[in-house]
């Protein structure tokens, strides 16, 4: 497969009466935008602003966040299998809006939703502090029930990210990334004597709005499915859970994993990179084995003499992760596990349900019980009494200047488990 990825250098939002892209300068029809996305019935207002880095502005309750893109030449634009007709993802060329980000807010529908700050401390700990980002706020109508009301944020704002994305089809890029990888046989042949590597992508699929679908369906409804890089970055997958703020995979992450593309810088040089298995993460026990046994006989059945395993969320999915690891290891495949730690705000406490000998290689995103206090915005998008029913908040972490004290479970992507943040390490 190949894949160019046109970059269209954003460097300020404007809110207009028509939509473009002049040096630099997006601008979004704002009524045009909200008229298009209350065609679904189910929308009762809409409200349309702009967030950008630096600015003393907060952004709560943030559900999910997606990256304009258009589609130039090969497949479907949107999102295939959900925006629009079935296509295969990953080939030809999508052009971006690089450094632009559609934002959802609303209503709370699940309590792990979150919370991004554009300047100050709050945005030392969330990426989408460094992105110009069109937040649009969603009332659905009365009477909705839980699914059909995230369904119809999580849809609005695809739709939304698809609306904005239009303005670069025709537009030169900026930079263009190339992705292109033969087939298993073809890439072992050109680099006999390179690791190869399979990367694991663990993903919440365990209901009650915690879900992420492939193409649209469901993943807790598959077994773990063998996918070409290319497909997740070319908008295959998207997010559609309220796990925790701090280390949910966005739609934006998704399209944008930077695992895989640290894995696609060293194909060929260090490494070669055999694709990407998407493991649902299930809740009961018959699920968990049953997603291992089958990630682990993919990568045997693919040679892998390494795998990088990444989490989504901490706590139950932590179990997943170890059974990975020690069955992988157990064939001599070897692990490298990336997850975040769940260890109390002193950090002392044990940062993972599970533990197991065989994990000697594990990458930390952060401690998700560190709390943060967060000073009075001069503006706030959507609703800052939410904070009080988010995962990571409490009754009274608002207080009454506006200052805002929260763990890092409730700022979005904080500690991400696919290294989409910015957090770093310190070696003693």
């Amino acid at each position: 497969m190949k894949l160019e990825i046109g970059r269209i250098y954003i460097k300020d939002i404007q809110l207009g009466n028509e939509s473009s892209v002049k040096d630099g300068v997006l601008t979004v029809d704002k009524e045009g935008l909200i008229a298009y996305l209350k065609e679904d019935e189910r929308i009762k207002d809409i409200l349309i602003d702009v967030a950008k880095p630096g600015e003393k502005v907060r952004i709560i309750p943030v559900k999910d966040v997606i990256e304009p893109r258009v589609k130039v030449q090969g497949g479907n634009n949107g999102f295939p299998g959900v925006t629009s007709k079935q296509a295969q993802c990953g080939e030809g060329k999508t052009n971006i809006l690089y450094g632009a980000a559609v934002v959802t807010v609303g209503d709370i529908v699940g309590f792990q939703e979150g919370v991004v700050d554009m300047w100050g401390e709050g945005a030392k700990w969330t990426p989408f502090s460094k992105t110009y980002n069109l937040t649009v706020d969603i009332q659905v109508v009365d009477g909705l029930d839980p699914h059909t009301h995230e369904e119809t944020v999580r849809i609005a704002g695809l739709r939304a990210a698809e609306y904005v994305g239009l303005v670069g089809k025709d537009i030169t890029p900026d930079e263009v990334l190339t992705y292109e990888t033969g087939n298993i046989f073809e890439e072992t042949a050109k680099y006999p004597n390179l690791p190869k590597v399979v990367y694991a992508e663990m993903n919440i699929t365990q209901g009650l709005l915690h879900d992420t679908y492939i193409y649209g369906v469901n993943e807790s409804a598959i077994l773990p499915a063998l996918l070409h890089p290319n497909e997740e970055l070319d908008n295959a997958v998207i997010s559609g859970n309220c796990v925790a703020a701090c280390d949910k995979i966005t739609t934006y992450q998704h399209q944008t994993n930077s695992v895989i593309n640290d894995l696609y810088a060293q194909h060929g040089k260090e490494i070669n990179f055999l694709g990407v298995i998407m493991v649902p993460e299930h809740t009961t026990l018959a699920g968990k084995l049953r997603a291992s046994d089958y990630t682990v006989k993919l990568a045997k059945m693919l040679g892998a003499d390494a795998v990088v395993v990444s989490e989504e969320g901490y706590g139950n999915p932590d179990s997943d992760l170890l059974m990975i690891c020690k069955k992988c290891e157990k064939f001599g495949i070897k692990t490298v596990l990336i997850t975040d730690e769940c260890a109390g705000r002193d950090g002392m406490s044990q940062p993972l349900a599970d533990t197991a000998a065989e994990a000697v290689a594990v990458v930390s995103g952060g401690n998700v019980s560190h709390v943060v206090t967060l000073l009075p915005a001069d503006k706030v998008i959507g609703n800052a009494a939410a904070i009080a029913v988010l995962a990571g908040g409490w009754e009274g972490s608002l207080l009454e200047d506006g200052t805002l004290m929260c763990e890092l479970n409730a700022v979005i992507g904080a500690t991400s488990e696919i290294g989409f943040h910015n957090v770093t390490c310190r070696l003693y």
